[in-house]
């Protein structure tokens, strides 16, 4: 087999063109078949969500359930989910190295398991779990047609730009950031038609085919440029930054908490449980539950009635859930938690609320996930190309003091953010919270490119 693809590549060699337009072709295909199978995979999950959101809304009493019904998902994972437990993480760094596989169980597990989480009241979101399925499904396609180790790469690629896509509705979005998000500081352009061709078939297989939409958000007239403008974007910016900070180190110390104290992961979850039941009491309201999507409606609401310290309790009421080890994504509890921190940073800056919850919604998540290019284009294509630079400079100055954190431990420094920071070239997010260089379970790269 292998031979074959040699003798084809050096047929290819006098015919650059000709090896263009084949490949071109086989993305085509390849990457057209990921994105039939992740929108669709997306359009099923968002049909279940909706039904488990509105099932938690109206009937409040499945709050009680949540320790029971994490214990439950902890313990399916912990019997049958084997690698499928690292989530993300397993998928880059799959990408990275390519060593592995990837289980087509991950795909129904966290499913099945974020659905519970919703249902019973979590605070999670749905970006992990579409990334997931993507990733499952692209990875049992590239076995299922024997490809070789750098199209696998691409393919898993493939899978996670048309998870996000499809998601979100972001099909550019989702492009871009399959190619960021494995290495910190590096892109490779190799995988951009692969994964543009995922990200926009998954996104108009979830919408067209399926026809499940996507819920937007109006943010009114964009501010005038001015020098205060611009001051106050960045001083927003900055706290935007540290915002994704406080959340990305609070989840991952949650985690090696509920780790230390208690050890069985089903008991693990259900503690979780109870104390995110402690904390609707404490709160005095039960808004912080689910994906928090009223709370965002309120943010992009002009008269929007939206607590000072409500950016807060949705960071703690996500960071316990998922660190008491409940399924499901970061970025929609990351959007809302920009947003209502953009909210209140109006009335202190003087500026549109609505406009700073829009900036902040993406700018957090930027920060959190060390994907400036990918953001950028996110909220152009939420909000709108009028202020475009607006939202460049909030990701990017989010993204510089966020620092070499992130919701993904197992994401590669490949660039440093500052050449005053000294990291190891390739170190993972991980290894360098831990104050170390390359760990054994960090495994190595095959090269010294970016993955692809």
């Amino acid at each position: 087999m292998k031979s074959d693809k040699d003798s084809r590549r050096r047929s290819f060699a006098g015919l650059p063109h000709a090896a263009l337009l084949g490949a071109l072709l086989k993305w085509i295909w390849l990457g057209g078949l990921v994105g039939l199978a992740a929108g669709t995979a997306s359009a099923l999950f968002l049909t279940a969500l909706g039904w488990a959101t509105e099932m938690q809304r109206t009937h409040a009493w499945l709050m009680y359930l949540l320790p029971a019904g994490g214990a439950a998902v902890s313990w399916v994972y912990g019997k049958y989910g084997k690698e499928s437990l690292q989530g993300n993480n397993l998928i880059l760094a799959q990408i990275q190295r390519g060593d592995g596989r990837i289980p087509l169980r991950m795909a129904p597990l966290v499913l099945g398991g974020t659905i519970a989480t919703h249902l019973f009241g979590g605070s999670a979101g749905r970006e992990g779990t579409a990334v997931q399925m993507g990733g499952s499904l692209a990875d049992w396609i590239a076995r299922s047609v024997k490809a070789d180790a750098a199209d696998r790469r691409i393919l898993l690629m493939c899978g996670i730009a048309a998870g996000f896509g499809s998601v979100f509705g972001t099909p550019l979005a989702g492009t871009v950031f399959a190619l960021e998000v494995a290495v910190i500081g590096l892109v490779r352009y190799e995988a951009l038609m692969p994964c543009f061709i995922a990200a926009y078939s998954g996104h108009l297989t979830t919408t067209r085919l399926w026809g499940v939409p996507h819920q937007h958000w109006s943010i009114g007239d964009v501010p005038a440029f001015s020098p205060g403008l611009l001051l106050k974007i960045v001083i927003a910016s900055a706290l935007f930054g540290l915002a994704s900070l406080a959340f990305s180190e609070l989840t991952h110390a949650l985690k090696r908490g509920f780790a230390r104290l208690i050890g069985n992961a089903a008991i693990r979850s259900a503690a979780g449980g109870l104390l995110i039941i402690g904390l609707v009491f404490a709160a005095g309201t039960r808004n912080y539950l689910g994906l928090g999507l009223p709370l965002l409606d309120e943010a992009f609401a002009v008269d929007g009635n939206v607590s000072p310290f409500a950016f807060l309790w949705k960071l703690v009421f996500t960071s316990v859930t998922l660190g008491a080890g409940f399924q499901g994504g970061e970025v929609t509890p990351l959007f809302v938690i920009g947003a209502l921190l953009g909210h209140t940073l109006g009335s202190a800056l003087d500026v549109s609320a609505p406009f700073l919850a829009a900036l902040g919604m993406v700018a957090v998540f930027c920060g959190a996930t060390n994907t400036p290019l990918a953001c950028f284009i996110l909220g152009v294509e939420l909000f709108g190309a009028v202020g475009a630079e607006y939202w460049f400079i909030a990701c990017l100055v989010s993204y510089l003091l966020s620092g070499h954190t992130g919701i993904y431990g197992a994401q590669r420094i490949g660039i440093p953010k500052s050449r005053r920071l000294q990291v190891p070239e390739l170190s993972t997010l991980q290894s360098v919270r831990k104050g170390s260089g390359h760990s054994p379970e960090d495994g190595e790269m095959t090269d010294k490119r970016p993955p692809g």
